[in-house]
Order: C-alpha cells, then sequence, then structure tokens
C-alpha cells in the first residue's frame, strides 16, 4: 500500500473516533449532525474541492433518500395502519388463543415475526406489549412457570423483533445495504430469512426458557393496568386469575373483534410477496416476458411497498369505519415518528458518498485484501462496534456499508449475506446508549442488570447467531 492510501485510512479512523465522540460526549450530537460534520471534515482531509465536497454530500443523502426514503415512510405509515386497526393484536391473539404454557414462547415468536416484518422494533414491542401482560398474569396465577413469566414471554418476541429489523428487508437497515451494495432484494429476503428462523430459535424460546428461572422480573402494576385495560386491583388479585384473567389476545379486544384475520395477514405480507415475487421472475422467465416485466415494476420496494400501504388503507382504515380525518392524523403521526431515521439515513448516504468520491474505500479494500480478512465478518464486525459505540444501529449499518461497497462484487448471493450480516453485527451489544435498551427495561420494571442478562444478551446472541448462519451458507453457495 502507498503512503496516501494508510493516510486515507487514518483519516477513515479518525473519522470513526470523531463521529463516535460527538454522539456520545456531552455535546449529545445527533446522529445526522455527527454524520455530516464527519462526511464535510473527511472530505477536506482527503483534499476534495469545495465543489466536489457540495456534490458529493447532495449527490449521497439524495440518492438513498431516493431509494429508501419513500419506502420506510410507507412501511411506516402500513405500520400505523396496523396498529390502530387492532390488526396486530388480532394476529397476535389467534396465534396464541390456544397455546399450551410450553408452547407459548414459540407463539409468541411466531406472532412478533408476523409482526416485526413491517413494523419497526420499538413499535411492535409497544404492540405486543398488552399480549404479553396478560398472558403473563395468567402464567403466574397459575403457577407453572418459575422466576418471571414475563421474561420468558418477552424474550422470544424481542429476539423476533430486533432479528427481523436488523437483517430482513423491508426495514430500513437491510434496506440500506441492499441499495449500498447493490444487492438483489428479492434474494437478499430470502436469505434473511432463512437465516432468521434458528436465530430466532436460539436467541428467543431457547435462551429464554433459560434466562426466565432466574430472573425475577415484575413490571410496574400502573403500567400493565394503561396496557391491559384491568384496574391495578384487579391485577393484584390472583386469587380469582385462573377465571377472570384475559385469554390471550384479550387485549384491545373490543378494538380487534371487526378486523378480519385474512385481512391483517393480507396487508403485511402484500408488500413482501410482490418483492419475492420479482426475484422469482428474474429467476424463472425470460428477459423479454411482459409478466416478468410486470412483476419487477410491481416488486420495487417503492412500488411494493406503495401497493401494501394503499391495500391496509382501503382494508384496515377506511373499510373499519374509521373517519378519513383520523386515519389522516395518524399517518401524519407516523410520518412524523421517522423522522428521525430519514435524517440519519440522509447522513449515512453523505457520509457513503464521501468515502467513496475521496478514494478512502478503495483503501480498505486494497487493506482488507493484504489482511485475507473474511469480508462478511468485517463487516458484521465493523457494523458491531460502531452500533455499540454510536448507540444507532442504522449509524452502524450505514457506515458498514459505504466502508465494504467497494469490496461488494455486482450482486449475487454474496452480497445479500454480506446485507444480512451487517444487519447481524448492527443488532448486538445493544446496551445503555440504545433506546431500545431502555424500552425494555422501563416496560418490564428491570434493574439495568436485569436488562443486561435479559435485552442486551438476546439481542447479541441474535447478532453472533445471524453471522454464523450468514458464514454457514456462504460455505455452499
Amino acid at each position: 500500500m502507498t503512503g496516501h492510501a494508510w493516510l486515507l485510512l487514518a483519516t477513515l479512523a479518525a473519522a470513526i473516533g470523531v463521529l463516535v465522540l460527538l454522539i456520545n460526549s456531552r455535546l449529545r450530537f445527533h446522529p445526522f449532525v455527527a454524520l455530516m460534520v464527519v462526511s464535510i471534515g473527511v472530505a477536506l482531509v482527503a483534499g476534495l474541492s469545495t465543489e466536489q465536497i457540495t456534490d458529493s454530500v447532495e449527490k449521497g443523502a439524495g440518492d438513498i433518500l431516493g431509494n429508501v426514503g419513500i419506502t420506510l415512510a410507507f412501511g411506516a405509515m402500513l405500520g400505523r395502519l396496523l396498529a390502530d386497526s387492532g390488526a396486530t393484536e388480532r394476529i397476535a391473539g389467534v396465534i396464541v388463543d390456544r397455546a399450551g404454557t410450553r408452547s407459548l414462547p414459540w407463539y409468541m415468536a411466531g406472532a412478533a415475526f408476523v409482526i416485526g416484518i413491517p413494523m419497526f422494533f420499538e413499535v411492535g414491542l409497544i404492540v405486543l406489549l398488552p399480549l404479553i401482560f396478560s398472558v403473563a398474569r395468567r402464567l403466574q396465577a397459575d403457577g407453572r412457570i418459575k422466576g418471571s413469566a414475563h421474561v420468558y414471554l418477552a424474550a422470544p418476541t424481542i429476539a423476533a423483533l430486533c432479528t427481523l429489523h436488523g437483517m430482513v428487508p423491508p426495514h430500513p437497515g437491510p434496506l440500506i445495504g441492499v441499495q449500498g451494495l447493490h444487492a438483489d432484494l428479492g434474494t437478499t429476503i430470502l436469505v434473511g430469512l432463512i437465516c432468521a428462523v434458528p436465530t430466532i430459535v436460539v436467541s428467543g424460546p431457547l435462551y429464554g426458557r433459560w434466562i426466565a428461572p432466574r430472573l425475577a422480573v415484575h413490571p410496574d402494576r400502573e403500567l400493565v393496568a394503561q396496557f391491559t385495560g384491568r384496574a391495578p386491583a384487579e391485577d393484584a388479585d390472583t386469587s380469582s386469575a385462573a377465571g377472570g384473567a384475559a385469554r390471550p389476545g384479550a387485549a384491545g379486544a373490543g378494538r380487534t373483534g371487526g378486523v378480519a384475520l385474512g385481512w391483517a395477514l393480507a396487508s403485511v405480507l402484500v408488500p413482501v410477496v410482490l418483492m419475492l415475487l420479482r426475484t422469482v421472475a428474474e429467476l424463472a422467465l425470460a428477459g423479454s416476458s411482459p409478466v416478468r416485466h410486470v412483476l419487477t415494476f410491481t416488486g420495487e420496494p417503492v412500488i411494493a411497498m406503495f401497493a401494501g400501504f394503499l391495500f391496509a388503507l382501503f382494508a384496515l382504515g377506511y373499510r373499519s369505519g374509521h373517519a378519513p380525518e383520523k386515519v389522516r392524523e395518524s399517518l401524519t403521526g407516523a410520518i412524523k415518528s421517522v423522522a428521525g431515521i430519514l435524517l440519519i439515513i440522509a447522513g449515512g448516504g453523505a457520509f457513503n458518498q464521501v468515502l467513496e468520491d475521496t478514494g478512502i474505500g478503495k483503501a480498505v479494500e486494497s487493506a482488507a485484501t493484504g489482511a485475507h480478512l473474511n469480508l462478511l465478518l468485517l463487516g458484521w464486525l465493523i457494523a458491531l462496534v460502531l452500533s455499540f459505540s454510536t448507540g444507532s444501529a442504522t449509524v452502524g449499518i450505514v457506515a458498514a456499508t459505504g466502508i465494504l461497497a467497494p469490496m461488494a462484487g455486482d450482486g449475487g448471493v454474496q452480497n445479500s449475506l454480506l446485507v444480512v450480516a451487517i444487519g447481524a453485527g448492527s443488532i448486538g451489544l445493544n446496551y445503555v446508549n440504545h433506546a431500545g435498551f431502555w424500552l425494555v427495561k422501563e416496560s418490564f420494571g428491570m434493574t439495568l442488570g436485569q436488562a443486561t442478562k435479559s435485552h442486551t444478551a438476546i439481542q447479541t446472541l441474535v447478532s453472533v447467531c445471524g453471522l454464523l448462519m450468514a458464514l454457514l451458507i456462504s460455505v455452499f453457495v
């Protein structure tokens, strides 16, 4: 490597250090602001002209928002429609309604898996809290669970939600990886789902069954009452719980009774099926086939998510009798809720473009090639370190994607596996500087140690298992 290449690598290392410092110091820079500062600073140090810096930042931010931002906005609105209509509670309730005690964690993982396809981790967990609290109360009353019934049910829920959030499109992190690494979306969904299933099994039901007897977790009674609609005094009266406790899925039943399960499931699966059909068409049909052209168009992420959103708008919004004004207000709130994520994505796009335009990506490629590092392991490690350091999985994904993009091929399964590995890395070591950590801790009334042994441990298991699955699949493709 040349002296200039080493200078570029040193610049990258310094940039990452400054990024971590700005986000975690007393200044508490917003990740978007920190990414912009670092992007411009790297460009100046690397010798780009002021005109080149402006073009690079605008192109990087604009391109990624065009590819990911609109898709994310439709996904957020789709998730809000599912939640407001009670469809998610309906899906979850039907899945766990007839489950036995030992099988409940598996059904909870299944419910979270279905709900987690279109929803962010935090949103999915909040939606499922009424179900977790209601079922946990029944399990505690029956006395069939040693330790914490809440952890027994929460572990598979957390595992499924975070796995899908980090490793499977159409979530924003994997979509960023797909766009930045030029991976095929349908292939990435298939690979991500293959990696996700065993990962959820190990990190959710199996780990939850082991850790639940070792933790005494009792959520705040007022919070339980807020989510389940039962007064705290009722919650404390466990002597009558066997006959009076809400059955699984009963929480919110008044809101979900009018939502048919078929409509709910269809709303979740429409965009995913369209994206998968596109991949099937590209593999099985000739390039001149009209059917292939149609499926390729409808399987584009923006079109697929738009189609899913429109389907849910009429099936779960207007069809359910909601006033149009209320539906519009709810959708506006959904867009506002992801504004911060959109800004981080834009800042990450600018950072990625600067890395490309300055030649830093090529320098990393040269160094990694010389060191004979496995690309999947390298992507996982970079995302893990940055996510842990900055408190943002999105920052870890966008930075790792930008650094490794020059080393990725022209598509194929390996690129999709790299997307999954980077996403898995961003999930691990989720600790006190992550919003999800505090959401879990406070929702279940955990101590810091309990949250570490449950939430942090689960997400780190997901991260490691996701990497191992990606490495295993890479051996055969």
